[in-house]
């Protein structure tokens, strides 16, 4: 990154902008609303409000609180559409909408019914990432991957679709984007064997109109041969099977079950595929393409431009499905359009989303250890790949044998919990987990529904630093290094928000909100919400007046321990024991905290 010059703007909505849905595209620039869960289509989860800014917003107070009445654990965040605000839960997935004109009234609620079953086959904690809205529907992804269209204005049922199969281990924990005139949905369940997709349903009526497999022949994959590229060169045919042993690919993992981002210019959308199946690398030899890769796709019809897998063969549970942020920015003299991604697997990366080079790929955690860096040579043979540290593989001579000391742990240096970007300082605010592991494979056997994952794991902080579990980094992409980092005791698994006011805010597990000095980090104001924070902060402004909420209810992986009740401390794929701590800090509880400064 310290060959980067870089002069960012925010990605702007025009040109060709009348490509994407007019009506979602109006409301996205305006301010004063939140009507995606990302803020934008570019993911930057900036806001251009700055009546609460570094000045004033140490006399931030609680404006007013809305409990979803369910526990497990709250991501995601609400939407502002107008004078209504909408509210999502985990599992079962309730939706309410509210009255912001008349004290957050309850103007309606959805509550579908779900079979509990579906609860046991998801990974991590019962979460949900929030609604879309479009075209005058509330977009739900259930956990029983039941697609959902509901009235904005009544919460009627418009149409429903059923996406995947949980009796195989399909299940969701995402949300969904709007483009154009679709709406695209990922699946979970890598932990199952479930082989990953990603699925456009018309808005219209929510018919099928394409589906793009992670890994399988081209035509599933909806892949070119000749003209889908992979750092630069044509893939060539039957890239989806020929990195795989056999038919291994059928339950070969790479869900979707991450964050969308969409160019209206260029007209592609950009997501990340997870880690392959099973956990234990000897029973899968090859790349595992397209696993653990960032793609490129035409919303029309699905068809991928480039591919660039991150991880290659992944031994350690590194999901590529964090959110792919999208810049404009100038390298060498030349304005590119660019797409950053920091990953599970320790690695910041930038790549010009028009053509998907790599540019830039490099540690955003110190303690990273099971890679030396990636192979930058156009040249080499090795181009694009990290090398790994042998003593760091989780795949030692074909033996199964406990790897200890690894950096990161199984969920990464970041997980889902969504960075943002601030076109003022031009800097990337990303929220961490400063956590290392030991990794014991064993092998498993593939039983449609039942658990695919085949390791065990025990999860601590990282060594040698300040003894706590997460940061909070300021990321200069001039320099390509942390500006600045504010330790924390836990993972930082809220999503952060930065806005005009110069202001960065965050949550923590123990329930804290934060506002930060977007220039020097300087904690601003923090207060104890009900519950850990797992959930996306978000602004609005109603009657001319800007709100700050979040969503608290401790859980996720990170908090599976109290929001699922277990203790032994291997379960929850080792974060139990890691976290265990956490009960001395916060409990169980589903509520929304709305903050606005005094009259």
């Amino acid at each position: 990154m310290k060959r980067l010059l870089i002069l960012t703007t925010a990605l702007t909505l025009g040109g060709s902008a009348a490509l994407a849905n007019a009506d979602l595209q109006a409301l996205i620039g305006d301010a004063n609303q939140w009507v995606i869960q990302t803020g934008d289509y570019a993911n930057q989860r900036y806001s251009k409000l700055d009546q609460i800014n570094k000045d004033n917003v140490g006399q931030l107070q609680v404006a007013w609180t809305f409990s979803t009445g369910v526990l497990r654990g709250h991501e995601g965040s609400p939407l502002v559409i107008g004078d209504v605000m909408y509210v999502h839960t985990p599992f079962p997935n309730i939706v309410y909408a509210l009255d912001l004109n008349n004290d957050g009234k309850v103007i309606w609620k959805y509550e579908p019914k779900q079979d509990p079953s579906v609860i046991p086959v998801m990974c991590c904690d019962t979460v949900n990432r929030g609604l879309a809205y479009a075209e005058g529907k509330i977009f739900l992804h259930q956990a029983d991957t039941t697609v959902v269209a509901l009235d904005a204005k009544t919460g009627a049922v418009a149409w429903s679709v059923k996406n995947g199969d949980p009796a195989i281990g399909e299940t969701n924990t995402a949300t969904v984007m709007p483009v154009k005139d679709k709406v695209i949905v990922g699946i979970s369940g890598g932990e199952f064997g479930v082989r990953g997709s990603v699925t456009a349903y018309n808005i219209a009526d929510g018919s099928l109109a394409w589906r793009a497999y992670s890994m399988g022949p081209d035509s599933d994959t909806l892949i070119d041969p000749e003209k889908t590229t992979h750092l630069g060169k044509p893939v060539g045919p039957d890239s989806g099977t020929n990195t795989w042993e056999g038919d291994q690919w059928k339950i070969g993992g790479g869900t979707t079950w991450g964050w969308y981002s969409y160019d209206p210019e260029l007209d592609l959308i950009y997501y990340g595929s997870g880690n392959p199946s099973t956990w234990n690398p000897s029973q899968r030899p090859g790349d595992n393409r397209w696993s653990m890769t960032i793609m490129a796709r035409d919303p029309d019809d699905g068809m991928a431009k480039w591919l660039y897998q991150m991880t290659p063969h992944d031994e350690w549970d590194f999901d590529g499905i964090n959110e792919m942020i999208l810049t404009d920015q100038e390298i060498d003299g030349q304005m590119r359009k660019l797409l950053t991604h920091f990953d599970r697997n320790g690695l910041g990366y930038t790549l010009d989303r028009e053509t998907g080079e790599l540019l830039v790929a490099e540690k955003f955690d110190p303690a990273v250890n099971w890679t030396t860096g990636v192979d930058m040579d156009p040249n080499s043979a090795n181009y694009g790949r990290p090398a790994v540290v042998a003593q760091y593989s989780t795949e030692q001579n074909g033996e199964d044998v406990n790897s200890t000391g690894i950096c990161p742990a199984a969920l990464g240096s970041k997980d889902q919990q969504p960075a943002a970007y601030s076109p003022q300082t031009e800097l990337f605010y990303v929220p961490t987990n400063h956590v290392c592991m030991d990794y014991e494979p064993f092998r498993v056997s593939y039983t449609a529904g039942q658990p695919y994952v085949g390791a065990t794991l025990s999860m601590y902080p990282a060594p040698n630093s300040h003894g706590g579990m997460g940061n909070f980094i300021a990321w200069d992409g001039k320099k390509g290094e942390i500006k600045w980092s504010l330790p924390e005791q836990f993972s930082v698994w809220s999503g952060a928000l930065a806005t005009a006011g110069g202001v960065v805010f965050y949550g923590t597990l123990e329930g804290y909100l934060k506002a930060v000095d977007a220039e020097t980090g300087k904690e601003l104001y923090k207060f104890k919400t009900p519950s850990g924070i797992i959930g996306n902060v978000m602004t609005y402004t109603h009657g001319g007046k800007q709100y700050v909420a979040v969503l608290s209810g401790v859980g996720g992986w990170a908090g599976i321990g109290l929001a699922a009740g277990l203790t032994n401390p291997n379960d929850g794929l080792g974060a139990v024991g890691g976290y265990a701590a956490l009960h001395d800090y916060t409990a169980l509880g589903g509520s929304m905290t709305v903050f606005a400064l005094p009259d």
